[in-house]
């Protein structure tokens, strides 16, 4: 392993971060250079380093004339990579969060990674993304090897990281149609739940996608979740033999698959248990009843130095308004397209995340109807639902006479229908269930709708 003989890291803590490397071999110049022109812009408010979690050992850190300094001794290409990843991922950005939270599921301490938009202000229903890593990885990991962040801060959605459980040697894996064992379908379910209880987030526009053992994860969200999730895509993930035999979709589903030929992790052709990538892509063309042959597009060769190419199929006019994308890079890895992080074998014609988000966005979950496209009411008609939360009791004042109000819980089932007119009226909802819901307030001047949670 060549060491390099420079011994002063500094990245300016104003505008926008730049990384300066004071005599770096010319190759790791090169390599942080191309790293820095890939990087979004980000506007620090704040940079906390726990001197037990930095991942240089005997390093030193000062702050002078807002400059963080990192003297290191000596420094290799093995914590070039640790370093950027923990760099990135322990920035407080000004009105973008970062959230790492734990809950129980079925006695057991999960941990997820919330990434909320500086652009959400709760006022309206947001987008849902679930991201999930692979074997082996976790969701610090996959927050920047998939990284929708940036897509996030333009298109106003929540990520959502949750990590796996691990498996008897400690690596983290999602329970994703291997066998029985941790309810992982479960526990995403529960944390639709618990987001949308927190947030405001559009039932109709929940989606997962994952790489290799996550988008395994997310082909079983798409068997066992169709009620909750509207459309998922897997990077170098699969399904197994079991799973196509035992898949029971409520609905037809959206689905995009992208894989590389040359996977040797996940391979092309399938191995024992678990399929071959075009068998996983017939399955959901008959399952949805895509009647027509795929139209064909080759992804333009843009860069012809990362040994792959790439073509998408895109089978269309499917049951209840759905597709099937497929994105067959000839002489990929087991890598995400366009990633950050260049692994051998990484197509770089195209991003993986943004394809991944222009697909998302076609797609509602047709259960919501209400909640994806209704007239609003003017602003200055507002209703109101207090307390909320509320346990037993809860109390609505209309401003307007010859409104009807219902109430759906999370997975669009109707649970009241009332009318009110321009007073309070009380309803008594002890026999509800804890959980999620929403109030639609239909006018003829329009709807509204307004989240309330019992407990």
């Amino acid at each position: 392993m060549q060491q390099l003989y420079s011994k002063t890291f500094v990245v300016p803590l104003f505008a926008s971060i730049t990384l300066i490397i004071i005599f770096f071999s010319p190759q790791i110049s090169q390599i942080l250079a191309e790293i820095a022109m890939l990087l979004p812009t980000f506007h620090i408010s704040q940079l906390t380093i726990p001197n037990s979690q930095f991942p240089i050992p005997n390093s030193q850190l000062t702050i002078h004339n807002s400059q963080l300094t990192i003297h290191y001794s000596p420094f290799t290409m093995k914590h070039l990579i640790p370093l950027l990843l923990f760099l990135l991922t322990t920035m407080e950005v000004f009105g973008q969060q970062t959230i790492d939270a734990t809950m129980q599921h079925d006695g057991i301490t999960r941990q997820y990674r919330l990434y909320i938009p500086a652009a959400y202000n709760g006022n309206t229903a947001v987008p849902l993304l679930f991201n999930l890593h692979g074997y082996g990885s976790n969701n610090l990991q996959q927050t920047i090897y998939g990284d929708f962040r940036g897509i996030a801060d333009t298109a106003n959605f929540i990520i959502c990281l949750p990590n796996g459980t691990p498996d008897a040697g400690g690596s983290l894996r999602w329970n994703s149609g291997f066998a029985t064992g941790v309810d992982d379908v479960g526990f995403i379910s529960t944390l639709i739940d618990s987001i949308s209880a927190n947030y405001s987030i559009n039932p109709a526009r929940i989606y997962s996608t994952g790489m290799s053992n996550g988008g395994f994860m997310s082909l079983t969200l798409a068997c066992e979740l169709s009620d909750r999730i509207a459309a998922i895509a897997s990077v170098t993930g699969s399904m197994t033999t079991l799973q196509q035999a035992t898949c029971l979709p409520q609905r037809p589903i959206s689905v995009m698959q992208i894989h590389g030929t040359s996977d040797p992790t996940v391979p092309y052709i399938g191995s024992t248990g678990v399929l071959p990538i075009e068998t996983v892509v017939d399955y959901w063309v008959s399952f949805n009843s895509c009647p027509d042959s795929p139209i064909l597009t080759t992804v333009p060769d843009v860069n012809t130095t990362d040994g792959s190419t790439a073509e998408r199929f895109d089978y269309m006019n499917c049951d209840a308004a759905t597709s099937v994308v497929f994105y067959k890079i000839t002489g990929g890895g087991h890598t995400w397209p366009g990633s950050i992080i260049m692994l051998a074998g990484t197509n770089k014609d195209f991003n993986a995340s943004r394809e991944i988000w222009m697909f998302f966005r076609q797609y509602q979950h047709p259960d919501f109807p209400e909640v994806v496209s209704v007239p609003a009411l003017p602003i200055q008609y507002q209703f109101t639902a207090y307390p909320n939360p509320f346990t037993d009791v809860l109390q609505l004042n209309s401003p307007l006479d010859d409104v009807k109000v219902e109430m759906f819980d999370v997975k669009g089932k109707l649970h009241l229908s009332a009318n009110i007119s321009q007073n309070t009226k009380t309803l008594n909802l002890s026999d509800l269930p804890d959980g999620v819901y929403f109030l639609h307030f239909h006018h003829q001047l329009g709807t509204r709708v307004q989240k309330v949670v019992k407990w």
